[in-house]
């Protein structure tokens, strides 16, 4: 039998408990000074990419196109590429395929991922290798170009979508989701008379918000950044996305006159005050959206892949 030993602490006297993981001041003193550095370089280059947008014409030709804090605003340079030409035009277009991607790829994700997370189903053990498999082997640039253009969607906006609906990685997330949902609740909707259909869309779908909220974002943002299928498929400049005509007009710098934008060429800001403004219009709408489903990140992706 082993003995216990009290420890008796005096009347009066206080105990300082100290985390035993703890880093030493020294180290959180340079991590938090690591942090500062990282948030600096990330955020810097951005404020320069917005002071540009609404700076003054003279202030930015006399910056030499890059201004890091605007002496007063000046936001002719939104108002150029809002007039009603091509970015107008192409902003209309990413959000069409951005929406309408999203839905479809959320869709066949999760039709795929509910059937794969139910063991004995028809071809389970087929359709899942055949997934697992395209994680590793990814087709070719060529192949996906005769497969685009032999069913007749080149210089099409499914051209920019159905080859993408899909991702593998996306469905083993969502069906390692899907397999911690307890057999228990399927089971006893199936009693009831539900179908798998009812069971998909009573059961599942409602406890799955924070995985389907978390793929969404992913596929969105895949959308939304995606230019190198329009550059590909898309001989048409009117279907041009947001992201080809930011690569065209600001990585190539190109030159954006009146008749792109819809306005007089007399009027139009500097170059470099149009280029800093595409640039914002094709960031701000994820960093809107992002905040609104981080708190799903946790619970839709560890989850899953803890659990799984």
């Amino acid at each position: 039998m082993s003995a216990t030993r009290s420890v008796t602490v005096p009347a009066g006297t206080t105990r300082k408990h100290r985390p035993l993981d703890a880093p030493p001041l020294p180290g959180r003193l340079l991590t938090g000074f690591v942090l500062l550095v990282i948030c600096l370089v990330v955020l810097l280059p951005f404020l320069g990419i917005v002071s540009t947008s609404v700076a003054s014409s003279s202030q930015v030709n006399g910056a030499g196109g890059f201004v890091m804090w605007p002496t007063g605003l000046d936001f002719s340079a939104y108002e150029s590429i809002f007039a009603g030409g091509v970015v107008t035009r192409a902003l209309l277009v990413s959000v069409g395929i951005t929406t309408v991607g999203t839905l479809i790829s959320l869709f066949v994700t999760a039709m795929l991922a509910y059937a794969l997370s139910r063991p004995g189903s028809y071809g389970h053990g087929v359709v899942l290798g055949l997934v697992l498999v395209s994680l590793l082997f990814a087709p070719g640039l060529i192949p996906n170009y005769l497969v685009v253009k032999q069913f007749g969607l080149l210089d099409s906006y499914w051209a920019l979508i159905l080859p993408t609906a899909l991702s593998a990685f996306n469905v083993i997330v969502m069906r390692s989701f899907f397999m911690a949902i307890p057999r228990e609740l399927i089971e006893s909707a199936r009693i009831d008379g539900a179908g798998d259909f009812g069971v998909f869309l009573r059961i599942v779908l409602p406890l799955s918000k924070a995985v389907l909220a978390v793929i969404g974002l992913f596929y969105a943002v895949g959308y939304w950044n995606a230019f190198f299928n329009a550059l590909l498929y898309i001989n048409d400049t009117a279907k041009w996305p947001l992201q080809l005509v930011l690569r065209t007009y600001v990585i190539n710098n190109a030159q954006l006159g009146g008749a792109d934008l819809g306005t007089s060429s007399d009027a139009l800001p500097p170059q470099a005050s149009i280029q800093m403004a595409i640039l914002v219009v094709s960031i701000v709408p994820i960093l809107i959206l992002y905040p609104f489903l981080q708190r799903h990140f946790a619970k839709g992706v560890l989850t899953g892949a803890v659990k799984g």
